[in-house]
């Protein structure tokens, strides 16, 4: 007698393999059809190792697959699974061997039902009456099953009909127009190595950005998730992308292992998966294969340009490479101690190859945020090295897109020419329109010109594609905030605070709209949660000032230019904020002198922001109008 239905249970989870169905509670829990199948040999096998050949015979029969996508589909059924720390252990992992089902798995079957014994025919000399109406019955019985059936079906297709015209065309045609590099996980085992992989997760990020049609979340808001333990549909569902890219990097002597896969975000499907493995001196044009290999997955392709620049670019030695990667690490954590250690190592990267474009262009968004964040460099040093370095990133490499952000941001804050300025910035988003970094500084450019809704609109883009990252969304306050919009800069700071209550900037803003709007004390509590927060910077100074003149506290706002006064005497502090400080407490006479210091010779892009509301203190003042046409005689 054949074997009725069965299905197999375990914890909340029941394993369907006629239906092909994993459900959770009742609740359908949806899992790509290789890993589905998967699942059902190791729950099939509960107990008993299966060793990788054994699995990849059995799901690949007659096709060649690489390893990865074994375990990507064991990856997948884990996440599926909720086989994480502290929950339950369903799949063992057995080091060199493979992978064995560790759950109590029962199987139930589903006994067919048994069939009702034959009634004896009715014979030729039975009543012809009673013969007649089994045969009218039978058609009754009949034309019932049938219309049955036809209801039945209706009921069963209609939803999955009206489900997949709503849903459009099947998953495997889905447009992906957007898409997140994840932390790639480092597995060398070695933590000194995490630069490494972050490192290649930055450059994949970035040869990803040069699809035009593709928008690339940019890695600031994709490092969040490193260590994360959210499924890919909750990280997408965040970050709003469609896909994903996810994987691991091993280094091991001179060689490196790369493993990537592309996920499908809303249905957590994987689309693509393979490892890599190559000497470490082929490192860069590792990443620029599986890139390309990435975008073919998607239907798009690289600009033209990108990819003539790639077939031109000599590869430099791999410990230039390294070193970069090291410098960039470095650089992407803002501090002024990490910044002079990046300028260090960008410098030992030059040393060694003099024409490593990207290197210049490190060096040189080095040297402009050091003197961008008041951190001590002297603006006319700082400037002129960034303008120079700049410079030979575009000499080596025209479509570089970050080296055209770089002189964008010189020819702005040191030759102070707006429009000069403003070809760069929109050349480098012609290159990688996914570069956040370009349209934040792009956006800044703009306010200065008094083009506050561009300026918005740009910050806005920026935020879109690096949404957690606070140096982005600040600029979005900033912008804002100089445009006189103190509300909604209230909004994002308060939001931006509820995500991240460490970070400065964001106080610093809050406080300053709240100060605008006259609620002088809550402004207050948050400039000096700002000054508490981050102490190096001397605007908070000047900050606090505003606030105690407003106050009527002019004892605690001299002691604050006391302190101001002390600082540069040790490390430069821009004559512009000394201009402010005397401005706060009426001394109008040494505000404009110090204004006049500062139109000499301070470069910076603070200096290109004379519209903002911190200069309403001294705009009544005809002076002040003398001031704007001396600084930017050509920001219009």
């Amino acid at each position: 007698m054949p074997e009725g239905k069965h299905f197999y249970e375990f914890g909340p989870f029941r394993l369907d393999p006629a239906e092909r169905l994993l459900l959770r509670n009742n609740q359908t829990i949806p899992l790509a059809p290789k890993a589905f199948e998967t699942l059902l040999l190791l729950v099939e096998n509960s107990g008993h190792l299966l060793t990788k050949d054994e699995l990849m015979k059995r799901l690949w029969p007659v096709t060649f697959v690489e390893e990865a996508n074994l375990a990507q589909n064991i990856s997948a059924i884990r996440r599926v699974l909720d086989d994480k720390n502290g929950e339950e252990h369903y799949i063992e992992t057995v080091a060199k061997g493979g992978y064995r089902f560790t759950g109590e798995a029962r199987k139930i079957v589903r006994e067919p039902p048994k069939m009702a014994a034959p009634s004896p025919e009715p014979t030729a000399d039975s009543a012809p009456g009673l013969f007649r109406r089994r045969k009218s019955g039978m058609r009754i019985v009949v034309g019932a099953s049938a219309t049955i059936l036809v209801i039945a079906s209706a009921l069963f297709l209609i939803p999955r009909v009206v489900k997949f015209l709503a849903k459009g065309a099947p998953a495997a045609a889905t447009a992906i127009r957007s898409i997140a590099v994840l932390p790639l996980v480092n597995l060398s085992g070695d933590p000194a190595q995490e630069y490494f992989a972050d490192g290649m997760t930055e450059q994949l990020t970035t040869d990803l950005g040069q699809i035009s049609a593709l928008r690339v979340i940019s890695r600031t808001s994709a490092m969040r998730y490193k260590g994360a333990k959210k499924s890919v549909p909750e990280i997408a569902r965040e970050l709003h992308v469609d896909a994903v890219v996810e994987g691991s990097v091993e280094r091991s002597g001179d060689q490196v292992r790369i493993t990537a896969q592309l996920i499908d975000a809303p249905d957590d499907r994987h689309i693509w998966a393979k490892s890599y493995q190559r000497d470490l001196r082929d490192v860069l044009a590792l990443q620029d294969e599986v890139a390309a290999t990435i975008a073919k997955q998607v239907n798009l392709q690289l600009t033209p340009e990108a990819l003539t620049a790639k077939a031109k670019r000599s590869l430099p030695s791999f410990e230039a490479q390294d070193l970069y990667l090291r410098a960039r690490y470095e650089w992407n954590k803002r501090r002024p101690e990490n910044l002079r250690r990046a300028r260090e190592l960008f410098q030992r990267v030059l040393d060694l190859e003099p024409n490593y474009a990207a290197a210049w262009a490190g060096l040189a968004d080095t040297d402009y945020v050091l003197v961008a964040n008041a951190s001590g460099a002297i603006p006319d040093e700082g400037l002129l090295r960034a303008k120079a370095a700049a410079q030979r990133a575009i000499d080596l490499d025209e479509t570089l897109g970050e080296a055209h952000v770089s002189l964008g941001n010189v020819i702005y804050a040191y030759d102070r020419n707006w429009p000069a300025a403003e070809r760069e910035y929109k050349r480098a988003i012609e290159l990688n329109a996914s570069y956040a970094t370009a349209h934040q500084l792009y956006g800044i450019g703009l306010s200065g010109a008094g083009r506050f809704d561009e300026a918005i609109a740009e910050e806005r883009r920026a935020v879109e594609l690096d949404p957690l990252s606070p140096i982005i969304t600040n600029n979005l306050e900033r912008i804002l905030f100089f445009a006189r919009r103190y509300d909604e800069a209230a909004a994002v700071c308060r939001k931006a605070i509820a995500v991240d209550q460490n970070f400065n900037w964001h106080h610093r803003v809050l406080g300053l709209a709240l100060l605008a709007q006259g609620h002088n004390q809550e402004a207050l509590t948050e400039l000096r949660r700002a000054h508490d927060l981050a102490p190096e910077f001397t605007e908070a100074l000047v900050d606090l000032a505003s606030v105690y003149v407003r106050l009527g506290n002019q004892k605690a706002a001299l002691k604050l230019l006391n302190e101001l006064q002390q600082i540069a005497a040790t490390r430069y502090v821009p004559p512009s904020q000394f201009a402010q400080m005397f401005a706060y407490s009426g001394q109008r006479d040494l505000a404009f002198k110090w204004l006049d210091k500062a139109v000499e010779e301070e470069r910076s892009p603070q200096m290109m922001q004379l519209n903002v509301p911190e200069w309403d203190v001294l705009r009544d003042d005809p002076r002040f109008e003398a001031v704007v046409k001396r600084i930017s005689p050509r920001h219009v």
